[in-house]
């Protein structure tokens, strides 16, 4: 794969398995650029990258405002002369009991995962019909298939993401452009690092694998989604859960 005069957004691009994905993008000669609300971190990366004489370009941004990401997605178009592949990774939690969970907790996750998704989405596809080509992926979830206690925001807005990515897929084939979801498992991130051997342990006995899923895990399937080699591929969600759900 060489993904060489192509350029490939990475919402959330930062850090996590967000980063990771922008990686292997990267290294295969891509033009990435990231978009994250933290700044501090974007900077981090793209001079990270740019040592590696990695192409990287950084916009903060928040994806939650539609009106913001439409003036971004103009200036990332201008910029770079094409969006030709969409990563929507960006995504938060604020789990808790569903009769215990603050409104709030419900609006935000539901604003950054799903919204976000969608607010990318329009805006990238524009630019991706007029060059009648383009793929989009969508970072989903296992919890949006099986659902899972204390995360009924989080299995919501990860389940719209799925039907939002079938949607999105017949409306767009007509001009070439794919749209399909990766819905990733037990990942080993920061987040889980805090966790305990005994929980890691407990977790990965229900994984037929037993063990946790790597970043590179999601990010190779992105490669593959995003490349010529998946020209047949559009509306199809696919697990990359060590054969938790089957």
């Amino acid at each position: 794969m060489d993904f060489k005069n192509k350029t490939v957004i990475v919402t959330g691009g930062s850090r996590g398995i967000g980063k990771a994905i922008a990686e292997s993008f990267a290294r295969l000669n891509a033009h990435v650029v990231i978009i994250d609300i933290l700044e501090d971190a974007i900077n981090e990366t793209v001079t990270e990258f740019s040592g590696n004489n990695w192409k990287c370009s950084g916009y903060p941004g928040d994806v939650t405002s539609n009106e913001k990401m439409g003036e971004l997605f103009k200036s990332i178009n201008k910029d770079t002369g094409s969006i030709d592949v969409l990563i929507n990774n960006a995504g938060i939690t604020r789990d808790g009991l569903l009769l215990k969970m603050k409104e709030a907790d419900w609006d935000s996750v539901i604003s950054v995962n799903l919204k976000g998704t969608f607010n990318c989405t329009q805006k990238a596809a524009r630019f991706m019909l007029k060059q009648r080509q383009g793929a989009i992926i969508n970072i989903a979830s296992v919890i949006g298939i099986m659902g899972n206690a204390g995360q009924a925001n989080y299995a919501a807005s990860k389940a719209g993401i799925i039907g939002l990515t079938k949607s999105t897929a017949k409306e767009l084939a007509v001009r070439n452009v794919r749209c399909n979801a990766i819905a990733p498992g037990f990942i080993k991130t920061a987040m889980t690092d805090i966790l305990s051997e005994e929980v890691v342990e407990s977790y990965s006995q229900v994984i037929p694998l037993k063990r946790m899923g790597l970043p590179e895990n999601v990010a190779d399937l992105c490669l593959f989604l995003a490349s010529d080699m998946s020209s047949y591929i559009t509306g199809q969600v696919i697990n990359v859960d060590g054969g938790l759900i089957m």
